[in-house]
């Protein structure tokens, strides 16, 4: 199985701290990259896009509710340079937001592949990257 690139979303340094660890301990990524909010992730991924496409995340777990740019204002990003993307990306909403509304509206992107709650366990990353 090929290792998998993945980007982290979130803005709480607390659970960067924790899922860093956790993608450590799994041994199945090659590279993991944080993101405080939406905007630096969309701003990684379009400089990303210019200077080698080669280094476009695999995976992207995106917190909701953060500054800046929150997860749905990102989503809405992504389509704009989506045709650019030459690659699939999976995309899991990963929150600690338990509201209904937040499940359903994730299911109103394609691109979202599925809505885990926090905390995030090793048994969840491996199971994101079995499922590819």
């Amino acid at each position: 199985m090929k290792k998998k690139t993945i980007w982290i979303v979130d803005d709480d340094p607390i659970y960067q701290t924790i899922i860093n660890k956790l993608i450590e301990k799994t041994e199945v990524f090659s590279a993991h990259s944080s993101f405080t909010n939406g905007k630096e992730a969309i701003t990684a991924l379009k400089k990303t896009l210019v200077e080698n496409d080669n280094n476009l995340p695999d995976i992207i777990l995106l917190d909701i509710n953060m500054p800046v740019m929150d997860g749905w204002e990102f989503m809405e990003e992504i389509k704009t340079i989506k045709s650019k993307i030459n690659k699939e990306i999976i995309i899991y909403i990963v929150s600690s937001s338990i509201a209904v509304e937040d499940r359903d509206k994730s299911k109103t992107f394609k691109d979202i592949i599925g809505y885990i709650p926090k905390p995030i366990t090793i048994s969840d990353l491996i199971s994101i990257v079995s499922s590819d």
